[in-house]
């Protein structure tokens, strides 16, 4: 299969685009690079560094493309607080893009990658994919605004669509920016390095933490899977796991002793997140392999900034 992946330098991106190489698919990548690594990818990705808004570049890299794999977006959460106009523009403008330049070459199947954010705050567990999305950051508001445009211009031009809305991902090649990291990896790199685990609030807050390997399994799925056209499908673990029981689980892991400091003056955001999997079970035959334990065991092993 031929395949584009936007944003596909990323961490996601390029966990994605390895594997599709492994098993044999030719694959372009689209990344400028704000966030990717064009290291962490294979020497057979044809590589592009461009920006997703960029149409004429588009319709050169969707030539002969059975399949996009549409990651490319800005997702800081707290830099979209901030830059709401730039993320609107690289988040819904750069999806809109796509979605027209697939339309003129003739592409026919899109998968989005969206984000479990779009629930913010419900009074049921787990999240499904029927529940009214609660967006309470810009980030999550253009990732809304990024699926009804790919269902919407999808069904007028044509083109399969599926959005996934993926949980907590961790794993291998994960950024650990300076402000608001995620969970997983700044713990494991506080742990080894004698630092802190700050846990905000009363740190009972839970989420579900899926491993890029179960990530990579669904997306290669939603690009082949029948039936699924116009589908929000949830990705994650399944598991329900408080942020405490996390930076036990990473001190297990790293066999070292961290000192915890818990900031019950800073919201420990959103209660609880975890993902309802009925739909991704059903329509994509998806089962998460790999448990936290596992996950943090096998990130330790593979992602370099660790070793």
């Amino acid at each position: 299969m031929r395949i584009l992946i936007t944003g596909g330098a990323g961490f996601i991106g390029a966990n994605l685009a390895n594997r599709l190489i492994a098993e044999g698919h030719h694959v372009r990548v689209l990344d400028d690079l704000s966030a990717g690594d064009r290291q962490r990818l294979s020497s057979q990705a044809l590589f592009t560094r461009g920006d997703v808004r960029d149409r004429p570049k588009l319709w050169t890299l969707l030539q002969d493309v059975e399949c996009v794999f549409h990651l490319a977006a800005r997702v800081a959460v707290s830099e979209s607080i901030l830059y709401p106009r730039e993320y609107n523009d690289v988040n819904v403008g750069g999806t809109v893009s796509v979605m027209e330049a697939m339309r003129d070459v003739g592409v026919k199947r899109v998968v989005l990658a969206s984000s479990a954010t779009v629930y913010g705050e419900q009074s049921e567990h787990p999240l499904h994919e029927e529940m009214r999305p609660n967006p309470l950051v810009p980030y999550a508001v253009t990732k809304i605004a990024a699926e009804h445009y790919v269902f919407t211009l999808g069904a007028l031009y044509g083109i399969e669509t599926v959005a996934l809305r993926i949980f907590n991902a961790y794993g291998r090649w994960q950024p650990i920016p300076p402000a608001y990291p995620p969970v997983i990896p700044q713990f494991v790199k506080q742990a080894l390095s004698g630092g802190s685990l700050v846990i905000f609030g009363d740190g009972k807050q839970s989420r579900d933490f899926v491993y890029i390997d179960d990530v990579v399994d669904a997306l290669i799925a939603a690009a082949t899977a029948s039936g699924i056209d116009r589908q929000i499908i949830n990705i994650g673990s399944g598991q329900d796991t408080s942020i405490s029981s996390a930076a036990r689980m990473v001190m297990r892991a790293t066999r070292r002793k961290a000192n915890v400091i818990r900031n019950e003056q800073h919201s420990g955001g959103i209660l609880h997140m975890v993902a309802d999997l009925r739909r991704a079970k059903d329509l994509l035959g998806y089962e998460p392999r790999i448990d936290l334990e596992t996950g943090l065991r096998l990130l330790l092993e593979t992602d370099p900034q660790f070793r």
